[in-house]
């Protein structure tokens, strides 16, 4: 089959099955003149510290390179990638709207759930997974049997370096992948294949079109763009209120705002978000609650009304000792007194790290301290 035309009916099977938009990028040979540029970058960020703690971005073979720095590494049999875009991009508002100074803010892409049964919370991974399994077995049907693996954040792989080669849009300059109808809230999802496409494909890579604009790093509170297209995880909202365990460094807590699991402020000022279309995919509607919550509702969540709450859902990760802690800050970054009994009682808890960060937020809310609490 033509290249083309492969192409093509990838785009238009992957969108039978709930996708925006779908391409396939070959997968050079590591090192190769044909390699992505882009990946050759991802050692020495490594190397910079600019991973955290994320061991799994660390991760290396027998020979010592970096499983990330190409598919062929960590797959050997991997010969393309078909990368599929889902809009999740909500009717609902953003993170730099006006809001309540007793709310709290997290991610959009957490914020999800299934119309079929809107008291239980879906999960995207498992939502596009299912999409990419139905893609597959078309895929395998309609071009012969080939080696194939779907992932959905989980592979060995950096999604947006793919996704550009894909086709799916350009890397804007806050790491994001952008797509000039679609903007940038797309959830990415992958097919490795053995599938060999032609030598003489022309590679649909989009145009750049971030410009001389750089909204996305004069609003990232932390400075975690430290560069156009660079991001220092260490320093991002999404890691420290998700993948960073223990105690959050001080000087970066009044600067995470209300933010309690991810954030969504260099998306919400990208221009090219103004106009994205709303996603009507009831697969990935928005669930009311989790839009604004109430801080005092947060806080008062147990294992068990955690659990029942975000069963499925990617909140789980932060898991709630993580969240309390993220809440502890995002009341002492409001100021309002009316915490203050919670935060008290937070300071004598058990849980070493909830405790300190409600020491913090007391500090911070009155200049009182634990010690002069009584506590």
């Amino acid at each position: 089959m033509h290249e083309a035309a492969i192409h093509d009916q990838v785009s238009t099977l992957a969108q039978s099955v709930g996708f925006s938009s779908a391409g396939i990028a070959p997968i050079p040979s590591p090192g190769g003149e044909t390699d992505y540029p882009e990946l050759s970058h991802f050692e020495p960020w490594i190397e910079r510290g600019r991973a955290g703690e994320m061991q799994y971005l660390k991760r290396r073979d027998d020979a010592n390179r970096l499983l990330r720095s190409s598919l062929r590494i960590a797959v050997p049999w991997a010969r393309s990638v078909v990368v599929c875009a889902a809009n999740y991009n909500p009717d609902a508002p953003r993170s730099i709207d006006p809001a309540p100074a007793q709310t709290a803010w997290i991610a959009r892409y957490a914020q999800t759930q299934t119309t079929r049964d809107p008291q239980q919370p879906s999960d995207y991974h498992e939502v596009l997974l299912a999409r990419l399994k139905k893609l597959e077995q078309s895929l395998q049907q309609a071009l012969g049997p080939f080696p194939s693996r779907c992932y959905v954040d989980t592979g060995p792989l950096v999604e947006r370096i793919y996704a550009k080669y894909a086709g799916i849009g350009w890397i804007g300059k806050n790491t994001c992948i952008i797509d000039q109808k679609l903007g940038s809230w797309l959830f990415l999802g992958v097919i490795l294949t053995g599938f060999e496409l032609p030598p003489a494909q022309p590679i649909r890579v989009a145009e750049d079109r971030c410009g001389s604009c750089t909204r996305c790093i004069d609003a990232c509170p932390t400075g975690a763009l430290v560069a156009p297209y660079e991001m220092d995880a260490s320093l991002c909202i999404s890691y420290l209120t998700i993948e960073k365990r223990g105690a959050i460094a001080e000087p970066l807590r009044p600067q995470m705002g209300r933010q309690v699991f991810g954030c969504d402020i260099c998306q919400d000022v990208c221009p090219w978000n103004r106009r994205a279309p709303v996603s009507l995919d009831p697969e990935l509607a928005v669930r009311p609650e989790l839009v604004n919550p109430a801080l005092s509702w947060l806080a008062e969540l147990d294992a068990e009304s955690f659990r029942r709450l975000f069963r499925q859902s990617p909140v789980q990760r932060a898991k709630l000792g993580g969240l309390l802690r993220n809440v502890a800050i995002a009341m002492g970054n409001s100021g309002l007194r009316e915490y203050l009994p919670k935060l008290r009682e937070w300071a004598a808890s058990p849980d070493p790290v909830l405790a300190e960060a409600a020491q913090w937020a007391l500090l911070r809310s009155t200049g009182e301290s634990a010690t002069e609490s009584g506590i």
